[in-house]
Formats: C-alpha cells, structure tokens, sequence
C-alpha cells in the first residue's frame, strides 16, 4: 500500500444527523453492538452486554483509565471584558500552567490577568504561533476540586445542547480515576461492573493505562493527504505491572484487545522498540492505513466522524473499504454514532490494512 497516496476524502462516508447521539442510552450497557472481524469479513449486530461471549480466557484487555475535567472557565479580564478559556493539557514541570485555548473580544497578551468564575486568579504567561496561550492559575487548594466546583464539562461540538447534570456521570466512563483529559475515551462509556465481571469471569485480565484524551480527537484535518498531517501531543502514562503483562500476553500468544482507541494509541507509542515500555511521556502517534500494530490485536471502539483520525486508526486495524462498508451497514441498520452512540468490536488486527 502507498500510505502517500491516501487522501483524508478517502475516508468520508454519508451520515444522517440523526444518527448522531445527542444523549447516552438509558443503560450504559443497552447500546447495541456490532462485531467486526476483518480475518473472515465477517459483520454481526447484537448487543453490548453481550460482548463477553466475543473474549477468550487468557484475552487481556487494557483500559484508558483517565478521568475527564469540567475544561471550560468563564470569567473577566481584571482590565474588563469577558474571557472563556478552555483547558487542554497541564504543561509538565507546574502543576498550575496550563495549555489552553481562549476567546474574547481581543486576543488574550502575555501579562493579561483573569478572574474565572469570581473565585480564580490567573494570568496569561505565553502566547504560541499556533494560537494556544500558557496560563499559570493561582489556585489555594487542590486544582481539580476547584474545577469540579466551577467549571463546565466540555461535550464534543456534535452533541449541540447545552451540558445537563447527568452528563457528568454518563460522559465520564465507570473506572476514571485520572483527572486530565477534556474528551472521554468513549468506547469505556458502554462498560459497567457487571461488564467486567462477565469478562474476568470468562478469564480476561484488565490492565490500566492513562491517555488525557486532549483536542485533537475533534480538530478537522487541515491537509489534503492524510500522511502530512500531524497530531496533538497527549500525556500518557504506562505503569510497570501493565507493560509486563501486555508483552507477557503478547509472548505468549494470547490476544491484547484495547478499549478504544486511546488505549490503542497508547500502547502503540511505547511498543516502537517493539514491546510496550513503561513510563510517562507525550503520545503524538498517528495510525493510519499501512501502519503495523506492535501491541493490539483487537478492538472495542465506537463510531467515529467522517474524514476524523480516529476512523483512519480502524481502517488501519480492519482496512478501510471493510470498515467502511461497515459503517455502511451501520447507517442502514440506524446505528447511533459518536461519543454517545454505539459501540464496535474489531476482534482481530489484520497486519498493513
């Protein structure tokens, strides 16, 4: 395959907007479920809480564990004049700075002091090429408490309603315990306990890892190939005892499924020397069709936005023209999409798609 060749058209599909799912199903777990297998081209419809009986004992399944932030501030200029500033990424090195996108009326200097929500100081420290300014806050107390308290949980622009009270316990999966991103690893919306218990009692083993899911899940691509384009930096973070276990299953032979596709970017990054590494860092990995996965043998993952990265990463697993019949199918069947939608099970990588 010539990857230089692929153009981001190539990866468009047509997509009723009332197929978007502006609210999560009544259950997590009552979303249907449409399993993918690229090695038999193969599609069946079923539902989520089914998902067990499609995983084998010995199957290891790796978890994004981050926790999403209410990202979004309001407030003043101390010189007048409204501010919005909505957090991407804490900077490494200072718990307090920030890298953060901003709107006003004019473009926020270096210098510029803020008062968000009447109950937080900050003050503009950088302002970048590219539009992003470094704000350090002044903060008494723990940053994240303060957040819970005043900020507004950022939904993806295709949900287009105002953020409701349930939206901070359905947008935020059920095993989130790091705080950092501002978009939830969606395909662990779907999970529940009774989910994990069906699968550890079928012999799979979970093991966590953490991506800060940051703005470049939504971001448009602004090229014309898809090889020239180049993705956000997001933190991540791989402890010691899941490296171990994912290259022990790798060894072995049994199969390493990634719950979304954060968690595959994830292991992908570290496993450049060819096993999963541990440690801490940023991951900008771009997976597209021709790459090679070193890591993830399958994957749990939703349905992702035309001509979007993330459908760039599925075709990669399953090859495009089979993932893209998918969701054609998918469409005609009156799936629900996106963040809040339903849900897809690849269940084997096939090499080079």
């Amino acid at each position: 395959m010539d990857e230089t060749a692929l153009l981001v058209s190539d990866f468009d599909y047509h997509l009723p907007e009332e197929l978007i799912a502006q609210h999560p199903a009544v259950q997590r777990d009552a979303s249907r479920l449409m399993v993918v297998d690229p090695a038999r081209q193969d599609i069946t419809s079923t539902t989520f809480s089914a998902i067990s009986t499609y995983f084998a004992s010995g199957d290891v399944l790796v978890i994004n564990d981050t926790r999403v932030i209410p990202a979004r501030l309001f407030g003043r200029k101390l010189s007048g004049g409204k501010v919005e500033v909505l957090l991407v990424r804490r900077l490494e090195g200072d718990e307090e700075l920030w890298l953060c996108l901003t709107r006003s009326s004019k473009g926020l200097r270096v210098g510029t002091r803020l008062l968000l929500a009447d109950t937080l100081a900050a003050e503009v420290v950088e302002v970048g090429s590219d539009g992003y300014r470094h704000i350090r806050f002044d903060c008494d107390g723990d940053f994240f408490t303060l957040l819970d308290e005043i900020g507004t949980l950022p939904l993806p622009p295709y949900i287009t309603r105002a953020p409701e009270a349930a939206d901070m316990e359905r947008y935020q999966t059920t095993f989130a315990s790091n705080p950092g991103a501002v978009a939830a690893p969606t395909a662990g919306l779907h999970f529940t306990a009774e989910t994990f218990a069906a699968l550890e009692r079928q012999g799979v083993e979970i093991c966590r890892v953490t991506l800060h899911v940051g703005l470049g899940t939504f971001l448009p691509l602004r090229v014309e190939k898809v090889c020239e384009h180049k993705m956000h930096a997001e933190y991540y973070h791989i402890p010691a005892s899941s490296a171990a276990a994912i290259n022990r299953a790798r060894s072995e032979g049994r199969r390493v499924v990634a719950l979304g596709t954060t968690a595959a970017r994830t292991i992908e990054y570290a496993a450049a020397a060819g096993t999963v590494q541990p440690g801490s860092g940023l991951a900008d990995i771009f997976i597209y069709p021709g790459y090679r996965f070193r890591a993830v043998d399958a994957l749990v993952t939703n349905f992702h936005l035309p001509q979007s990265t993330l459908l760039m990463l599925v075709s990669a697993a399953a090859g495009r023209e089979f993932i893209l019949s998918a969701y054609k199918q998918a469409v005609a069947e009156r799936y629900r999409f996106f963040s809040y939608g339903d849900c897809m099970f690849i269940t084997s990588v096939v090499a080079g798609a």
